[in-house]
């Protein structure tokens, strides 16, 4: 399929506005493969940014008549649309999060033995053990992924979905507690 113009899209939304389903669909085939990169890229989730293009879409196919021509082309209206659901999707993504579960947090462990198994075998790491369960959920699997599973605070704050600065901060408040709980 070609690209089509800006005064394409134009029509198409003009035909949309009076409930023209064909022209929808063809809006949604042009369109829809960059809306959906523009979504990826600021949700770093293949099924939350699907999520934000239906919703996006949805509002096109309801408000294609509040399209004003001379305000903008129709692609950076559009894209509009998709940044803003996809920022109001990152503000509410505390409804989205799933909490990373035992079940969870074993898939991410080494099968061979973690170096927590290693360290559970003494006094001292059950000491580690009782000041690790004593902190909040939170800051224990910040704690876990960044020392036990070698990562990043940016692959921590991705994997719990939650801002780079909250995951540093977690890391930060956790390491103080435990060194405040074993003493040193």
């Amino acid at each position: 399929m070609l690209p089509l113009s800006d005064d394409d899209h134009r029509r198409l939304l003009a035909s949309i506005s009076m409930g023209d389903r064909a022209a929808f669909k063809v809006l949604y085939d042009n369109t829809s493969p960059r809306l959906y990169a523009a979504a990826l890229r600021l949700l770093k989730r293949p099924g939350w940014a699907e999520e934000v293009l239906q919703d996006c879409f949805i509002t096109v196919w309801n408000r294609a008549g509040s399209y004003n021509a001379t305000g903008s082309s129709p692609m950076t209206w559009l894209t509009h649309i998709v940044r803003n659901r996809a920022i109001d999707w990152l503000r509410g993504a505390d409804a989205h999060l799933a909490e990373l579960d035992d079940a969870t947090m074993a898939s991410i462990s080494d099968p061979d033995g973690t170096p927590l198994d290693s360290l559970l075998r003494n006094d001292a790491s059950q000491r580690l053990e009782k000041c690790m369960n004593l902190l909040a959920a939170e800051q224990r699997q910040c704690l876990v992924l960044a020392y036990y599973h070698g990562l990043s605070h940016e692959q921590i704050a991705n994997t719990l979905r939650r801002p780079l600065g909250t995951a540093k901060s977690w890391i930060r408040r956790g390491l103080k507690q435990l060194k405040e709980c074993l003493g040193l």
